[in-house]
């Protein structure tokens, strides 16, 4: 069994949880989430704190319930965190003339290419923008945000050689050397 699955799960004031067979419903402050949890796993409730258990099985059954018993427990969690403080990824925009806004609910970027591209956002998710190279990406749903993002950044991903692109903020780019003998100095033919 995984240890991080044993610990409990804090619940903040104003979550309420409900589970319902296999299905876990968190509602908080920012809004709701559910998650299907395998057959063989139990939540409980005691004292504010949240546990994940498995139900009792036989020997083959046990192996398979470990297996998903700390990824049921991470989503909770992730779910618990999610409706109370929200998840926030940010992306920079680096290159002259690169910028982004918010146009009747989509995102727009000017990216270097002969168009502008434009991003259907998914529901439950919001872009700020500052400074147009600055995105912050959030919502409450930690994987629907980091697939966002990530889909923002498949656009232009970092160039290696200029940098150009767009970046996860603080993401370090090892930039490649360009040619030497596109100069003339490396002793090409004459």
């Amino acid at each position: 069994m995984a240890r991080m699955a044993k610990k409990p799960i804090e619940i903040p004031q104003g979550v309420k949880i409900k589970a319902e067979g296999t299905r876990v419903t968190v509602e908080g402050p920012k809004g709701s989430l559910n998650v299907e949890m395998m057959p063989g796993l139990k939540v409980e409730t005691k004292d504010k704190n949240l546990f994940v258990s498995p139900i009792e099985k036989t020997e083959i059954e046990a192996k398979v319930l470990n297996v998903t018993h700390g990824l049921t427990h991470a989503l909770v969690k992730n779910m618990v965190q999610g409706v109370t403080t929200g998840f926030e990824k940010k992306l920079e925009i680096q290159g002259v003339g690169y910028r982004a806004n918010i146009e009747k609910g989509k995102l727009s970027m000017t990216l270097g290419f002969s168009h502008p591209v434009v991003m259907d956002l998914p529901k439950g998710v919001t872009i700020d923008i500052e400074k147009q190279t600055l995105l912050t990406v959030k919502g409450i749903d930690k994987y629907l945000v980091g697939e966002t993002a990530a889909k923002i950044r498949r656009v232009k991903p970092p160039e290696v050689y200029k940098g150009t692109g767009i970046r996860y903020l603080g993401e370090y780019v090892r930039k490649k050397v360009g040619k030497t003998g596109a100069t003339g100095k490396a002793g090409g033919a004459k």
